[in-house]
């Protein structure tokens, strides 16, 4: 298994709405596609962003494997078709994760 964190940076500073990092949980999850490998997310809401731990199934030695890429288009995927993703935080950068 392939763990990778990223961070979701807010738009707005402020209080921590309740249930926040359930909420992105299950975008995440309502986007997911099987070739995303995701077998689990964890996640905690802070004043200024939402940290991401991603658990993706490791590939076989003779299959392609970038984790992190797969992540970064997940939460991509996820934040462009979410407006509640794209209304409260910034894209990620096409380098991060």
């Amino acid at each position: 298994m392939d763990v990778v964190y990223a961070s979701l940076k807010r738009r707005d500073r402020g209080a921590v709405a309740p249930g926040e990092a359930s909420e992105v949980v299950g975008i995440l999850w309502a986007h997911a596609l099987p070739g995303d490998a995701l077998q689990h997310i964890t996640a905690r809401s802070q004043d200024d962003r939402v940290d991401l731990l991603l658990y993706l199934l490791t590939r076989p030695a003779d299959g392609p494997s970038d984790p992190v890429a797969s992540a970064h288009t997940l939460i991509t995927r996820g934040h462009r078709a979410s407006p509640l993703l794209s209304r409260r935080y910034h894209p990620l950068a096409p380098d991060t994760c």
